[in-house]
């Protein structure tokens, strides 16, 4: 039996997700902006997995928009605001997902200005520096909640309240901290958040962005009234449904998935680092997410641990999952100061939802046996 140990990537979706899923393929076959009594039943699904993405992460329903995932959201956000004629300045940080670095890059080849905020080598941003790049042209700062690959939380309430008291607004890409942290934004004043399904036991393709302020973003995708003139587009309603029932599962099961994850990313912790004294762990100890554990081995190629460990049945990453197959060191590791050779030697272990202690112990058992066989092998090579 294999072990899946790369939750950050995506997660395995619930079963009681997977049969709301089904039902509404089956059940609701209507377009929700139909006006007959099809229509009218798709539209009520649809709703209501609105007010359960609401509650999860303290929204009106009004607010949350449905989109193909955190992706799409990111891009409507950072695309939407950006030519809605705010400003011409954007500020985000060093280390950022893919999916926001791409656009502002963008945006920067269109004139636009980016500035991107250092982190330490903790990975993480003081929310005093994120304050000092505001500029009275700034249109939007947008920040990751926490971190794809090293699983460091922001300061985002700190970030926050700096960022609202000089009237600029927030995005945040909250994809990796929902269903493993509380995520409130009736404690966080940040204008616009990311999410996607898939990270928290949901369907793949679906996603969601809660939009707090009227007028912030010219739509990005045109062609209907839909999501009440902010995403063109017949929604994804089956998916929806899927989204909402993984958010109350999320909401309910919180607190007992946070503390079950961080007891067996300990474990894995504790076994790995007796057994190797020279490993590192990447990323602040006291403000990462539950489930992820970020290491560095020292003169091992993380590409080729992560195939020997493949081979024994056990899934990891090297890096970012959206970067899959690419040789380049991680962004993120080396914003963080670690030199290409130690970004290349780090894996990501992440653990969730099917998870257990025996699983955790046998890959203690195999990771120290497969970095001295790496070891070995470059050693007679070189």
């Amino acid at each position: 039996m294999r072990i899946y140990l790369d939750h950050n990537a995506t997660t395995p979706v619930r079963g009681e997700v997977a049969d709301a899923v089904a039902r509404a393929l089956v059940e609701t076959p209507g377009n929700p902006s139909s006006a007959h009594a099809e229509g009218a039943a798709a539209r009520a699904a649809l709703e209501r997995a609105r007010e359960r993405v609401a509650s999860l992460v303290g929204a009106a329903p009004a607010e949350v928009v449905f989109t193909s995932g955190a992706t799409e959201a990111n891009n409507l956000s950072l695309f939407g605001v950006a030519r809605s004629g705010r400003g011409r300045r954007l500020v985000t940080s060093a280390a950022e997902h893919p999916s926001v670095e791409e656009p502002l890059a963008a945006l920067e080849a269109e004139g636009f200005a980016v500035t991107r905020v250092p982190v330490d080598r903790d990975g993480r941003i003081d929310p005093d520096a994120v304050a000092a790049a505001l500029h009275p042209d700034t249109a939007l700062v947008s920040i990751l909640w926490a971190n794809n690959e090293t699983g460091v939380v922001q300061p985002i309430e700190a970030i926050a309240e700096r960022t609202r008291a000089r009237g600029v607004p927030l995005h945040v890409d909250a994809t990796q901290a929902i269903g493993k942290i509380p995520v409130r934004l009736d404690r966080v004043p940040a204008d616009l958040l990311s999410a996607s399904a898939h990270k928290l036991n949901g369907p793949k393709g679906a996603g969601f962005l809660v939009v707090r302020r009227n007028g912030l973003l010219a739509p990005w995708l045109r062609g209907g009234s839909q999501e009440r003139g902010r995403r063109g587009g017949t929604p994804n309603v089956a998916g929806a449904v899927g989204l909402g029932v993984a958010c109350e599962l999320a909401q309910r099961e919180l607190a007992a998935r946070a503390a079950a994850a961080a007891a067996l990313r300990d474990r894995l912790w504790r076994g790995l680092a007796e057994a190797l004294p020279d490993a590192r762990r990447n990323g602040a100890s006291d403000a990462v997410l539950p489930n992820t554990l970020s290491v560095e081995f020292p003169g091992v190629p993380g590409d080729v641990l992560l195939e020997a460990l493949d081979l024994e049945g056990v899934a990891v990453s090297a890096g970012a999952a959206c970067a899959s197959g690419s040789v380049h060191p991680s962004r993120t590791l080396l914003a963080m100061g670690r030199t290409s050779d130690e970004a290349r030697a780090s894996l990501r272990f992440s653990v969730g939802h099917g998870n257990d202690g025996a699983q955790i112990d046998r890959v203690v058992a195999l990771v120290p046996r497969l970095v001295a066989r790496v070891r070995e092998a470059r050693r007679e090579v070189a």
